[in-house]
C-alpha cells in the first residue's frame, strides 16, 4: 500500500472513529457513559479537537506523485549543484545523444557514513549534528580505498545535511582525488528522526521505559518515538539548514517506514534520473535511509527489511539492467540476503584493517608525508633549492677565495640574480610569503579601508569574497593557473583564519560558489567547517577557476624569463589582453583532456576541429568542446563576470540571499572590476591578499574588510596594489543613514557633557 493511501485511509477512519473515542500516542480520551457535568464535557471535546489536529498534522506530510515531483523539482532549482543546458545547445544534445549507443546505467555505490560522536557514546543520533570520531574518519579513508581498489569513480554524489555524512564526502573526494564532483545535499537523505529520544542514552532510555519499549522504537518498521516539541530549538523547523524546506514536511519524530518512504521522491525523481544517463552515483547517507532505499531497489517487504543491515565504511555495490532492475549477484559474490547489493569487503574484517593500518602508519612506504598529494619532480627540487638558499642567506660570500669577480662589484651595484622582479605581487603566482618590508608599505598610497563601518543586517544581502589559501606552488613562485595543487599546511591555516574571522563578526551565508580546483573547494571546506555550516550548497563551476597560463603552465618565472626573455615575460604578465603560448592539445596541461571534468561542461560551444580529430582516434563520433588553451587576463574576466551576473546575481543576490565565493585572484579580480568599477588599465595593479574575506555591502556598493581583533591597520599587513584605492571606495549613502534615533542622541549628548 503507498503512502499517499495509508494517510489517506488513517486520516478517513480517524475522523469517523473519533466521533465516540479515539488512541494517539500518549492521548488516552474517551467519553465517559456516566452523567458528567458540562465543563467536563467542554474540555473532553477540546481535547479531542486538540488531538486531532495533531493526528493530521502528523499526516501532513503526505504528497502526491506530483507533489513530491514538483517538490524534488525545487529543491533542486533553488541551487543547482551543475550548469543547466541552455535551450540553444538542446538540439545539438538531441543529435549527440542519436549519434551515440544507449549507454548502459551507471553503477550505484551505496555507503553509510563513518562513525559520530554520538554512535561511540551509545546516543540516539537521528538529526543530531555530531562530528566524526578519529575512528568513523578513518573509516572512511578506508572505504575510498576499497572503492579505488574496486576502479570505481562516481560522477555525482548525493548525501545529507548532516555534518557526519558531508565530512565523510570530503574525507571520501580528498582519497579519490575529485573534490570537483558534483554534490547534492538533501533532507530527504537524513538519519531517521528519534523525536524527543534524540540525544539520549540508549541504556539509560531502555531503564527507564524498559528494553522492550526501547527495542520496538529502533527496531518496529511503523512505530514512532515521542514527538519532539514544535518550539524545542532542536526541532528541524527551528534551524536555518532546513529553511527552504515547508514546515509541514519537516518531522518531529519518524517511524522506520516514515524514514524509508522520506527517500523514495529523491529516488524517483534524482538518483534513478542519473543512474539512467549512465552516470556512476555515489549516495552518503545514514544507516535507515540507506535501508529504505535498498528496500525500494530491491522492492524488499515490511517483514523482510528487519533482517537488512547497513556497515560502515564497506560501500554496496549495485548494476542495473536496461529496465532499472538490480541484476542479482553471483552466488560466490558477497551479498547479504533479500539485497542484490554487492560488498566490497567481507563484513567483520574492518576491524583487523584498522588495526593493521595503526601499524603501517609508522612505515616509510606508508607514512604520513606519503599519504599527502604527492608533489612532482620539479616542486621537489625547486623546495630543495629554496631551502639550500635560504641557508646561505646570512653567509657572507667572498668571492675572491675562488678568483671570481661579478660585474656587479666592479659597479657597485647588487642586482638580483635569482630571477625575482620589481613587481611581484601582480598575479596569483607572485604571492610571496614574507612579510612586507616597512619602506616598501611607506610608498604605497595613503588609502583608508572601510573596516567595520556599517553594520550589515541578517536581511541584507551581502557578497563574500575570498581568495583560496596558499599553495606550494605559491611559495615557488610557479605559474599554477587551471593545475590543481592542494593547500599547503599555511593555506589550510589562511583558510581557517577566514572562517574564524567570518564567524567572530556573526556571519551567516546561503550559499557558496567556488571553482573546480582543489584549492578552492578546500578553502571553501574550511571556512565552512569554522562557521559550522557544511550543510550549505556548494556550487563548483569552471568560470571561476584561475586564468590559463597555456604552456606557461607549471614553470617557474626564471624558467620562462630564460627562455623567451624577460621582456615577453612582462608582456605576458602586465598586459589585459595578451595571451600566453597556448597548451598543446596533448598537453597535460589543456583542460580538454581532463576527461573526469569535461564531462559536466555543457556551456562551452562545441569545437569542429577537436570534435573531428577526437572521434577518429576513439573510432566513435565524440563531441569536443572548445576549451581554453591560454587565457588573457580580459578572457579570464569575461567568463568570471558573466557567472556573476548571470548565475550568482540572479539565483542569489537578487533574491536577498547571503552569498561566500572561494575562488582565484584573476577570477576574483574580474568580479571586483565589475562591482567595484575598476578600469581595466588598472586591473593588473590589484592584488588579492590569500584568505581575506572582502565584503561587498550590495545596498552601499563598497568593499569592507572584517576586524579581526588585532588593532592592525589591514594596509600595513596586507599589500593589495596601488590599485586599492579603486577597491577602497567611500560606501554610499542610504535612507537608513538619516534615521536618527532620539535615545541614542540624548545619550550622546550625556557623554559630550561629561567630557
Amino acid at each position: 500500500m503507498s503512502l499517499r493511501v495509508l494517510c489517506t485511509v488513517a486520516t478517513l477512519f480517524t475522523r469517523f472513529y473519533l466521533c465516540d473515542s479515539f488512541i494517539l500516542g500518549k492521548h488516552q480520551v474517551g467519553f465517559s457513559t456516566t452523567a458528567s457535568s458540562i465543563t467536563s464535557q467542554k474540555h473532553q471535546q477540546q481535547t479531542k479537537i486538540k488531538a486531532l489536529e495533531e493526528f493530521q498534522n502528523e499526516y501532513s506530510r503526505c504528497l502526491s506523485p506530483k507533489e513530491e515531483k514538483e517538490q524534488i523539482k525545487k529543491e533542486d532549482d533553488e541551487f543547482p549543484i551543475m550548469d543547466k543546458r541552455s535551450w540553444s545547445k538542446k538540439p545539438i544534445n538531441f543529435i549527440q545523444r542519436k549519434l551515440t549507443k544507449t549507454q548502459q546505467p551507471g553503477m550505484l555505490i551505496l555507503l553509510r557514513t563513518g562513525q559520530s560522536e554520538f554512535n561511540k557514546n551509545f546516543t540516539f543520533t537521528g538529526w543530531a549534528d555530531p562530528g566524526l570520531t578519529d575512528q568513523g574518519i578513518n573509516e572512511c579513508k578506508h572505504a575510498a580505498r576499497l572503492m579505488l581498489e574496486a576502479g570505481l569513480e562516481p560522477d555525482v554524489i548525493y548525501t545529507s545535511r548532516l555534518k557526519r555524512a558531508i565530512h565523510s564526502v570530503w574525507i571520501l573526494n580528498r582519497e579519490l582525488d575529485c573534490p570537483f564532483l558534483p554534490v547534492f545535499k538533501s533532507w530527504r537523505l537524513n538519519e531517521r528522526h528519534y523525536g524527543s529520544l534524540t540525544g539520549l542514552c540508549k541504556k539509560e532510555t531502555a531503564k527507564q521505559f524498559g528494553s522492550n519499549v526501547v527495542q520496538s522504537w529502533r527496531r518496529s518498521l511503523k512505530a514512532r518515538p515521542p514527538t519532539m516539541r514544535k518550539d524545542d530549538p532542536n526541532h528541524p523547523r527551528n534551524q536555518r539548514r532546513y529553511a527552504d524546506i515547508p514546515p509541514d514536511l519537516l518531522p518531529s519524530s519518524e517511524s522506520l517506514l516514515d524514514c524509508m518512504q522520506r527517500t523514495n521522491p529523491l529516488w524517483e525523481y534524482k538518483i534513478k534520473k542519473d543512474l539512467k544517463a549512465g552516470n556512476n552515483v555515489l549516495v552518503v547517507a545514514h544507516a535507515n535511509t540507506l535501508r529504505g532505499l535498498m528496500k525500494i531497489i530491491d522492492d524488499i517487504g515490511e517483514k523482510e527489511i528487519k533482517a537488512v543491515n547497513t556497515l560502515g565504511a564497506i560501500p554496496v555495490l549495485y548494476r542495473f539492467d536496461e529496465n532499472m532492475k538490480p541484476i542479482p549477484p553471483d552466488n560466490d559474490n558477497l551479498s547479504q540476503i533479500h539485497t542484490s547489493g554487492v560488498f566490497l569487503e567481507k563484513p567483520g574484517l574492518l576491524e583487523k584493517a584498522l588495526e593493521r593500518q595503526s601499524k603501517w602508519e609508522g612505515q616509510a612506504w606508508l607514512g604520513p608525508d606519503e599519504r599527502k598529494k604527492r608533489s612532482s619532480t620539479l616542486e621537489e627540487s625547486l623546495t630543495k633549492l629554496k631551502g639550500e638558499k635560504a641557508l646561505l642567506d646570512n653567509y657572507d660570500y667572498n668571492f675572491d677565495i675562488n678568483n671570481v669577480r661579478l660585474r656587479t662589484d666592479v659597479n657597485g651595484e647588487s642586482k638580483k640574480v635569482n630571477g625575482d622582479f620589481e613587481d611581484e605581487g601582480e598575479f596569483e603566482e607572485d604571492e610571496s610569503w614574507t612579510p612586507r618590508k616597512k619602506e616598501e608599505i611607506s610608498k604605497k598610497i595613503d588609502i583608508i579601508p572601510n573596516v567595520g563601518q556599517f553594520n550589515i543586517t541578517e536581511k541584507d544581502p551581502v557578497v563574500v569574497l575570498i581568495r583560496h589559501g596558499r599553495t606550494p606552488h605559491n611559495q615557488l613562485a610557479l605559474f599554477t593557473g587551471w593545475e590543481d595543487p592542494p593547500l599547503a599546511d599555511d593555506g589550510v591555516e589562511d583558510a581557517k583564519n577566514a572562517g574564524k574571522i567570518l564567524r567572530q563578526n556573526g556571519f551567516e551565508f546561503d550559499v557558496v560558489y567556488t571553482s573546480w580546483l582543489t584549492r578552492a573547494i578546500e578553502t571553501a571546506w574550511h571556512v565552512m567547517t569554522e562557521l559550522d555550516m557544511t550543510w550549505l550548497p556548494l556550487i563548483k563551476s569552471w568560470r571561476l577557476n584561475e586564468r590559463h597560463y597555456g604552456d606557461l603552465t607549471g614553470k617557474s618565472k626564471k624558467m620562462i624569463a630564460n627562455i623567451y626573455g624577460e621582456a615577453q615575460l612582462k608582456k605576458w604578465r602586465r598586459g589585459f589582453a595578451i595571451k600566453p603560448p597556448p597548451a598543446s592539445s596533448y598537453s597535460y596541461h589543456y583542460p580538454g583532456n581532463d576527461i573526469r571534468r569535461t564531462k559536466y561542461v555543457e556551456d562551452l560551444r562545441i569545437s569542429f576541429t577537436e570534435t573531428v580529430c577526437r572521434s577518429i582516434e576513439d573510432r566513435k563520433f565524440t563531441v569536443h568542446r572548445k576549451f581554453p588553451k591560454s587565457e588573457s587576463l580580459k578572457d579570464c574576466m569575461a567568463r568570471a563576470i558573466p557567472y556573476y551576473t548571470e548565475k550568482i546575481y540572479v539565483e542569489a543576490v537578487a533574491k536577498g540571499k547571503r552569498v561566500l565565493i572561494t575562488s582565484h585572484e584573476n577570477a576574483i579580480r574580474g568580479i571586483l572590476m565589475h562591482l567595484c568599477e575598476i578600469p581595466e588599465e588598472h586591473m593588473n595593479e590589484l592584488h588579492i591578499p590569500n584568505g581575506l574575506p572582502l565584503v561587498y555591502n550590495v545596498k552601499r556598493k563598497c568593499i569592507s574588510l572584517l576586524d579581526d581583533g588585532s588593532g592592525r591597520d589591514p594596509m600595513e599587513v596586507h599589500n593589495f596594489g596601488s590599485a586599492a584605492q579603486y577597491l577602497f571606495r567611500p560606501c554610499l549613502l542610504t535612507d537608513e543613514d538619516f534615521e536618527f534615533d532620539e535615545n541614542k542622541l540624548v545619550t550622546q549628548g550625556t557623554l559630550v557633557e561629561t567630557k
